[in-house]
């Protein structure tokens, strides 16, 4: 690996990074709340079972008295079944949801007009979520698709470049801008990488980026806890230059990248990103810090897809953690039901892409087939109120994982995460290299 000089302009260090643990959005508290309930703790019914939503409108966590709602009830982004307009007693009122006569999640969104500001919630009862089956299918020469693919990968050089970034290193770890080749020669990944300053051998984390454009700081943390951490951005871009540079790219020339080129599977968008995965496991691989044995994948939205589709192609990745993944079961929308992000199919979508051609190539892209090949332990995680991705998708991948698997389902949680569920993601991902080490 070639060590370049050290650049002398100021690297733009950003102590919040989308998609890092200790940055993961979170709602935005608000004065008016719209409190939304199933009539059972873990939210879950089967078949054919009522539900019954509970909805408070609170000011200052106390109930709003005579407070008048409007509701909508609908299997997840489906037109509703069920809506109305309820005055609350106290507060407080009940919706008598109904059921579902499939397994999937049905939603329960109520809106509160106070002081003439609009807030809504919501929440999502799951019907044998564990039924679902997904509404893609595989195409016969997937695995030959992708072994092809990675293959010719192989071919290019990595030409793997490190930059030491002094003024983000810490007394434990060294931090470095990189950058390599992925499918062929020019067409980059950037990323950083934190590696423990103390002489031995670690195990190694590959964090995969949520949906977006942005730079990035590094998992200093992760790796002062004894862990060799590389964060990779998918653009081909530098990722660590002014926020303005990535927000003109998102609005320019990046806008809408999950379609771009979908009419082609050689030429669709997440070709490179996917195999752009697997050359940062080659960098990975090559670092004389690493252990050789514990590396494991990382990430949330976009990221968990990449998670789970990282594994799946490389069989040097031993763990994967996956939050809330995204391009699960594509085509959903074509069944009548929820989709994954980016819901290229879903009815405002449809007319441009629901293409014979752009189908076959989503099915080469779609988690739910890449979940179908993992064989290693994964810790999974999301919540019933995912708006951005659906939980009728996650479960329809996460159902066809055949390797050992732990979810940890947080019900009311959208496209966001609680800190507990980092910390069960990392003490579940520790407690692996741990008992890898003591053998």
């Amino acid at each position: 690996m070639k060590h370049t000089p050290v650049s002398q302009r100021l690297y733009v260090f950003l102590l919040l990074i989308a998609l890092l643990p200790q940055a993961i959005a979170q709602p935005v508290e608000r004065y008016i709340k719209v409190l939304v309930s199933p009539d059972r703790a873990n939210w879950e019914y089967k078949v054919g079972e009522p539900v019954r939503f509970t909805v408070q409108v609170t000011q200052a966590n106390v109930g709003l008295a005579n407070a008048e709602v409007r509701y909508a009830v609908m299997p997840e982004k489906m037109k509703p079944v069920k809506s109305g307009t309820l005055k609350l007693k106290d507060g407080k009122a009940t919706i008598d949801g109904g059921t579902m006569s499939t397994p999937g999640f049905l939603r329960c969104e109520v809106y509160a007009q106070v002081d003439g500001k609009e807030y809504k919630g919501l929440a999502t009862a799951a019907y044998d979520a564990n039924a679902i089956q997904p509404a893609t299918d595989q195409p016969e020469d997937f695995t030959a698709f992708w072994d092809k693919a990675k293959a010719e990968a192989a071919k290019i050089p990595l030409d793997a470049r490190m930059v030491l970034l002094p003024e983000r290193c810490t007394e434990k770890v060294n931090v470095y801008h990189v950058n390599f080749n992925t499918m062929r020669e020019g067409a980059r990944y950037y990323g950083i990488l934190c590696v423990p300053k103390a002489p031995g051998k670690y195990p190694a984390i590959l964090q995969v980026p949520g949906a977006g454009v942005r730079p990035y700081s590094g998992d200093v943390a992760r790796a002062e806890k004894g862990a060799i951490t590389l964060q990779v951005g998918i653009h081909g871009v530098p990722v660590t230059m002014p926020a303005e540079v990535y927000d003109n790219l998102g609005k320019g020339p990046l806008a809408g990248y999950w379609t771009q080129n979908l009419d082609d599977r050689d030429n669709y968008y997440y070709k490179r990103v996917y195999l752009g995965c697997v050359r940062a496991v080659d960098l990975i691989s090559s670092l004389p810090e690493y252990d050789g044995s514990n590396l494991a994948v990382v990430g949330g939205s976009q990221g968990g897809a990449l998670s789970i589709v990282t594994a799946a192609l490389d069989s040097r990745i031993k763990w994967l953690v996956a939050y809330y993944p995204a391009l699960s079961d594509l085509t959903g929308y074509l069944k009548s039901r929820a989709g994954g992000w980016p819901h290229m199919f879903s009815e405002a979508n449809a007319a441009f892409n629901n293409k014979p051609d752009r189908v076959k190539t989503s099915k080469y892209y779609d988690v739910v087939n890449f979940a179908r090949q993992l064989k290693i332990p994964g810790f999974y995680s999301w919540g019933y109120n995912d708006e951005t991705c659906p939980p009728t998708s996650m479960h329809a991948a996460y159902n066809v994982i055949n390797a050992p698997k732990t979810l940890f389902i947080a019900q009311d949680t959208g496209h966001w995460t609680y800190p507990e569920q980092w910390e069960k993601s990392d003490a579940w991902l520790f407690s692996q290299f741990k008992a890898v080490a003591q053998k």
